[in-house]
């Protein structure tokens, strides 16, 4: 589990095919003073889509660790579209007593959004999204959502599009601050409208 609360922006370092399947090995940036303690075996949200850590190492870039992504993972969120180069928003996973800044996040991407607008509104930019259609009854006015592994409170909906203000700090420290229009993000739902949702179905 995670909070949607962004600790580090990493790179994506290396991209390399896993034999003859589709599947991929990434090496990504840990930049955490305390790196070194990252676990095999333990869960980390790069841009909302939780990994699990296979190695790990440091070199004279700094520290780093890899993951293996399947195809269908990689056809389902943005992963598939990175570069060497790419921008990475990481959070490691939630420990019992950690601060609970944002909402719960499980990394479970539940579909890919797009990037429509960004305008300045007072100190902060107002983004605006759309959403697959399915996606869209799950997302509320002041509800939250996870864009890119980022929790957010929603300002407002209309249909498919939703929209939410990020503040400086907000865009300085994730992949906030090189988003445009026109770019693919990774959205997760509110598991508490999911559930709601599932009720409502049943009753």
């Amino acid at each position: 589990m995670f909070t949607g609360i962004i600790t580090a922006r990493g790179a994506l370092r290396e991209l390399a095919p896993l034999g003859a399947s589709r599947d991929m090995r990434l090496r990504i940036d840990a930049p955490w003073p305390d790196a070194a303690t990252i676990a095999i075996g333990a869960s980390i949200a790069c841009s909302g889509c939780c990994l699990t850590v296979v190695a790990t190492g440091a070199d004279e870039q700094g520290a780093w660790f890899d993951a293996e992504v399947s195809a269908e993972t990689l056809s389902k969120t943005t992963l598939g579209t990175w570069r060497v180069g790419s921008l990475v928003n990481l959070e490691r996973a939630l420990r019992l007593g950690d601060e609970l800044g944002g909402h719960l996040v499980s990394g479970h991407v539940d579909g890919i959004g797009e990037t429509l607008s960004a305008e300045a509104e007072h100190g902060s930019t107002r983004w605006r999204f759309a959403v697959p259609a399915p996606l869209a009854r799950f997302i509320a006015a002041k509800g939250s959502v996870a864009i890119d592994g980022v929790s957010l409170t929603v300002n407002e909906v209309a249909g498919r599009e939703f929209g939410v203000n990020i503040i400086p700090h907000t865009a300085q420290m994730t992949r906030f601050a090189e988003l445009a229009p026109g770019d693919a993000v990774n959205i997760e739902i509110d598991m508490l409208a999911r559930y709601v949702a599932r009720l409502s179905e049943g009753a």
